[in-house]
């Protein structure tokens, strides 16, 4: 196969680098938002002001291990993030193809440094809300600016590898959360707040990043300015011969201007064929039998085993391809899925709890469900959506992906502490039908793009596959 790298020339250099890593805080402040509220939610002093029958039932001494945390309000705390990202998501598509993705990055920090004000200052519950709102607000512009930046910035025999530092930064973001939360435990009775209010620091870095970092030559050409794309591209590249890759990006460029509306688009037959975890670890420790404490560094050790698996994935999804990664960790999941269910419907009853053997056991089985998904669905689930659409339907197609993930997540997070209380055991074996599901997908739907160029995957990729290429002229 004739990749890029035999194609256009480029090296490493390191304002590219610089580039890629500072908007990659965009996920590290995503898996911060992600990993604080599991370990907020557990505190006393931040269930005593917020939800304080949650506390008492918390306290009372016969407890019902599976559904100790069950309370909507508890759960819209967590949830409502996921919801205004969803909502957000389309709106940053726009602004993404209208003013690019550096701007789109702007407008997440800010939103992020807001929610994480509020959040921290709150008073009430309504203030803690609306907090949480403007950091789903944030997600969803950052999460939709960021993957798109990270695909169109790197050269296509690292493309994988780069994009792959957003899902690698959501990772530690979630380890620096965890690390907060146990950190924290002792500082009674403000813990909470510090928490929340940190969340403020990798906005700050990602809000003086998106000022210094360069808008993506894809962007500027739609946009009319192509001599600051080809200007851009070079200076990416760190080579004075970019023609021939500039070349290919205007004209995937000219294609995409005769398209109106790229949304109604993405449902035409067409060239393209465009009809194509993290658990709150905190909570289900706690659920176990795990002391508040225990619980958290348990979600430190899940943290770890999370960042160091996505390392995995960086040097592995440009070798042996995004195919052969999903697969291999459907089957871990299924099997790590199917066993936690066993253990804990023989094992744990409403008031007991788990002898410290099977608690360790349970605790290493969640560690090999993170790594699996942690070198394939955690990253691929952002890296495949963003390098799939053409340039005409790339934001909005990418869009209705982040909104996908987003809504998806929203209903778990608002409904995962309820189908606990009610499901008990049984909710992992629905989690491990759900694993074949997507398995199923991925050896019939889904075909490998590695190390295919961006602008060429519908020609090479979805034009020669058995199923999609009815849907194709």
């Amino acid at each position: 196969m004739v990749t890029e790298k035999n194609v256009f020339p480029s090296k490493l250099t390191a304002y590219a680098v610089i580039c890629w890593i500072l908007a990659a805080f965009g996920g590290l402040m995503f898996g911060y938002d992600i990993g604080i509220s599991g370990g907020v939610t557990g505190m006393d002093d931040f269930l005593i002001k917020f939800f304080p029958k949650v506390h008492e039932r918390k306290l009372h001494a016969t407890e019902d291990n599976y559904c100790k945390y069950d309370d909507q309000k508890l759960q819209l705390f967590t949830s409502s993030l996921y919801l205004a990202a969803l909502i957000f998501s389309f709106v940053a598509s726009k602004m993404c193809e209208n003013f690019g993705r550096k701007p789109t990055i702007l407008v997440a920090s800010v939103f992020f440094l807001a929610g994480a004000g509020l959040s921290g200052g709150a008073q009430n519950i309504a203030m803690l809300i609306v907090g949480r709102i403007f950091l789903g607000v944030g997600v969803g512009f950052g999460n939709e600016a960021v993957p798109l930046f990270l695909s169109e910035i790197a050269p296509v025999h690292r493309r994988g590898a780069v994009n792959i530092l957003f899902q690698l930064f959501v990772t530690i973001g979630i380890l620096i959360a965890n690390l907060v939360n146990y950190g924290t435990s002792k500082m009674y009775p403000n813990r909470w707040r510090v928490s929340l209010g940190l969340a403020s620091v990798p906005a700050a870095v990602l809000f003086i990043g998106s000022i210094f970092i360069t808008e993506t030559p894809t962007s500027l050409l739609e946009n009319g300015k192509e001599e600051e794309g080809y200007a851009a591209l070079k200076k990416i590249r760190g080579v004075s011969n970019v023609d021939d890759e500039f070349k290919q990006i205007k004209n995937a460029c000219v294609v995409a201007q005769q398209v109106k509306n790229p949304f109604r688009s993405l449902m035409k037959r067409s060239i393209h064929g465009n009809q194509r975890y993290y658990v709150l670890c905190p909570v289900l420790f706690e659920t176990v039998g795990f002391k508040n404490d225990a619980s958290l560094l348990s979600s430190v050790i899940t943290g770890t085993v999370n960042v160091l698996s996505t390392l995995v994935s960086i040097y592995a999804v440009d070798r042996i391809g995004r195919r052969k990664l999903l697969l291999q960790a459907c089957i871990q999941m299924f099997i790590c899925m199917i066993t936690i269910g066993f253990l804990l419907r023989l094992e744990l009853t409403a008031t007991g709890s788990l002898t410290k053997p099977i608690a360790a056991l349970i605790v290493v089985l969640v560690c090999l469900f993170v790594m699996s998904f942690a070198w394939s669905w955690g990253p691929l689930g952002w890296l495949i959506p963003s390098e799939t659409f053409p340039v005409e339907t790339r934001a909005a197609g990418f869009a209705f992906a982040v909104s996908t993930n987003m809504l998806f997540t929203f209903i778990i997070a608002q409904a995962f502490l309820s189908m606990m209380c009610h499901m008990r055991a049984y909710i992992f074996f629905f989690f491990a039908a759900w694993i074949l599901v997507m398995s199923v997908f991925v050896v019939f739907l889904l075909p490998e793009t590695k190390n295919v160029p961006i602008d060429l995957i519908a020609q090479r990729v979805w034009s020669q596959h058995p199923v999609w290429r009815r849907f194709m002229d």
